[in-house]
């Protein structure tokens, strides 16, 4: 898991409410082993027309100004639905860093700092204003500044935002849950060989 610090990168806005993970990959896909890309699958039917390859021109990161996004912004509730893991992959293998929304699923919101994409709760009208600066400057970038807990808007406004410590610990490092628990092998291969001796007497 790459480590996280510092993002300043174009922001595409998906300001509808409760977008589910089944919007987000769609079930069908959810056999594939984690190893393959899964940002192929991203939006897979939103991002094209019904029955065919083709792109629709009118969803976002069909456009070439959002194509390349690594921030998704999106409405409240943002990956409701099942707990599928896969959405996750499917954002961060897209190259999605991180996620901006006034709500998110529980599970995808835990999900996310698991698999290294941050995702940032901002105050519904905060959202609404950086939607708004968006949709207005298509291309434009945002920057999150993770050791600081920021995030500054296009037009420089800056928005601080919460994040458990251990998860914040974990994102910084590019560790995960057992990446982090395997820091400690050394302090854990003695603590056994003690044990094992106190307890063969």
């Amino acid at each position: 898991m790459d480590p996280f610090l510092h993002l300043e990168a174009v922001a595409v806005p998906l300001p509808r409410p409760n977008i589910d993970t089944d919007q987000i990959i769609p079930a069908r896909f959810l056999s594939r082993p984690r190893e393959i890309d899964h940002g192929q699958f991203l939006f897979h039917d939103a991002r094209r027309l019904p029955g065919s390859p083709e792109e629709r021109p009118d969803f976002p990161l069909n456009r070439p100004e959002w194509r390349e996004a690594k921030v998704v912004v999106g409405g409240r509730n943002f990956a409701c639905g099942s707990s599928r893991e896969s959405a996750v992959w499917a954002l961060h293998d897209y190259g999605v860093r991180c996620a901006i929304a006034p709500s998110f699923g529980d599970i995808f919101y835990n999900n996310s700092l698991k698999n290294g994409l941050l995702p940032v709760v901002l105050p519904a009208e905060a959202v609404a204003e950086l939607t708004a600066q968006l949709e207005a400057r298509p291309g434009a970038t945002l920057r999150v500044d993770l050791p600081a807990q920021t995030v500054t808007f296009p037009d420089g406004q800056v928005h601080g935002f919460e994040i458990d410590p251990f998860a914040k610990h974990c994102l910084l490092e590019g560790v995960d849950e057992l990446g982090f628990t395997l820091t400690f092998e050394e302090d854990i291969a003695a603590f056994e060989r003690r044990y094992g001796r106190e307890n063969t007497r």
